[in-house]
């Protein structure tokens, strides 16, 4: 989804996208103004959608990294 109010999720890190969210949600609970709630709601599922995605990258790599699995912490000789 497109939105001309949102910067390039490519030019965030992790931490900035947190922020923006954690931010549009303190906007949201502010406003009485139910179309400016919807047009809040829809940025924050961008967002939100934004960090899923990098979670499951971040996930992805590290189940096909096998230096940081789980196998190499136990060592039964």
């Amino acid at each position: 989804m497109f939105n001309p109010l949102v910067d390039d999720f490519s030019l965030l890190s992790d931490n900035e996208v947190e922020e923006k969210l954690f931010d549009l949600k303190r906007k949201y609970w502010q406003t009485r103004n139910p179309s400016v709630q919807e047009q809040i709601s829809v940025i924050m599922n961008m967002y939100s959608e934004e960090m899923h995605v990098r979670r499951a990258k971040a996930m992805q790599q590290t189940n096909d990294d096998p230096e940081k699995g789980l196998d190499n912490l136990i060592n039964i000789s």
